[in-house]
């Protein structure tokens, strides 16, 4: 059993999530007034845990680095949990990283735990440097790619009944391409970015001839203009058979 999953995302009318691209509020308010309502709204929904992926961590709060693929791998590939995830009495924070390239120099991100999704494939050695960190980990897989599994773990061995995934869009479009995703809140702030080939709210790697979303209808549930012309839709995703 998985959690109950959340795509939570702001974008610029046209889609693209980059907020520094963005044009400017009309009123001349920052763009950053505008932006942080994200957070805002993000704590309403009381969720257990919030998802990014590798390089949205990167940026963020953490360093990278090649990843060891030559070490031994002896170690059960099963969760670990942290003492501070064991604590814990707020959220936590995962991260999908399956190569093992960050480096934590701590074990929260902005006071929360962090949890890591790896590949099975992820050298002793590492495994090793999270718990000696404080790091809890999972795993999807021995490639990493079985979000399902991770999730289920997630559940099992974390106790995450709610989760956030907020991105970026790649991670997005892999939980969408493996039905994952239970409920969709967009957040559509009043600027454009404009750029052909701009970063997505939902950007699967795939094939030309993939559709990620095919069986996933939306029913919108609640939309709602908010202070400075920010629109917020919710959308619950139905799956259907397709004939």
């Amino acid at each position: 059993m998985r959690p109950h999953i959340i795509c939570h995302m702001i974008s610029s009318i046209d889609g693209r999530i980059l907020s520094d691209r963005w044009t400017q509020p009309v009123d001349g308010k920052a763009r950053d007034d505008l932006v942080n309502r994200y957070y805002d709204i993000e704590k309403t929904f009381k969720a257990d845990a919030w998802l990014v992926g590798r390089q949205t961590m990167q940026q963020h709060f953490v360093n990278a680095r090649e990843p060891d693929t030559s070490g031994r791998r002896e170690l059960p590939r099963h969760a670990h949990v942290s003492e501070a995830a064991k604590r814990r009495t707020g959220r936590l924070a995962v991260v999908v990283d399956p190569k093992g390239k960050l480096r934590y120099e701590s074990d929260n991100a902005d006071g929360d735990p962090i949890i890591t999704i790896l590949s099975e494939q992820v050298a002793d050695t590492y495994l090793y440097e999270l718990q000696a960190t404080g790091i809890s980990y999972l795993f999807a897989g021995e490639e990493g790619k079985d979000l399902g599994h991770a999730m289920n773990s997630l559940r099992s061995d974390f106790g995450v009944e709610t989760l956030l995934v907020e991105g970026g869009g790649r991670i997005n479009g892999a939980f969408l391409k493996a039905g994952l995703i239970d409920d969709i809140s967009l957040m559509i702030y009043p600027g454009l970015d404009g750029l052909s080939g701009g970063t997505c709210v939902f950007e699967y790697e795939g094939e030309k001839d993939e559709e990620p979303a095919i069986g996933q209808s939306l029913r919108l549930t609640a939309s709602e203009t908010l202070e400075d012309g920010i629109i917020w839709a919710r959308y619950e995703v139905e799956r259907n058979h397709q004939p």
